[in-house]
């Protein structure tokens, strides 16, 4: 991902949703969307009517993908962003948000480490005979187990 700076995000007045979406690695409908649902502020727009973006539209932006690669929920990011965002929230808030975060997190690792031991023990005990006498289809199907 390119560098975000003031010189390709804000001095020449802004860039267009296009240009945006290469300099975050956001997807064009996603900008559309996190406009809609106002995670993002409506940028200004041209006479013509297309949006243009500043340096604060691509930080939020990036703030918002990377929050989505570490798992966040919308929902826990538009909190984050509430707290004021990147440099200006309290530290002690986020941290509740980060933590409520990882508990999840380690409740689902929990949640998916018993999904495991349960369809390696049900592969184990699959001869590869015949349909009828599946442990896999038996773990799946209501009825047969």
């Amino acid at each position: 991902m390119p560098q975000i700076t003031a010189s390709r995000a804000g001095r020449r007045g802004g860039v267009p949703i296009g240009e945006l979406s290469r300099l975050t690695g956001v997807n064009i409908e996603t900008i559309r969307y996190y406009e809609k649902i106002k995670m993002l502020q409506p940028p200004p727009r041209t006479e013509g009517g297309r949006r243009i973006y500043g340096l604060t539209d691509a930080r939020v932006l990036a703030f918002i993908r990377r929050g989505r690669e570490l798992g966040f929920g919308l929902e826990e990011i538009r909190a984050l962003l509430a707290l004021g965002g990147p440099g200006k929230a309290s530290c002690a808030d986020v941290r509740k948000i980060a933590a409520h975060h990882l508990d999840d997190i380690r409740t689902k690792i929990a949640d998916l480490r018993k999904l495991e031991k349960l369809l390696a023990t049900t592969i184990a005990q699959c001869s590869g005979n015949r349909a009828p006498d599946c442990p896999v289809l038996d773990i799946l199907d209501i009825r047969r187990s």
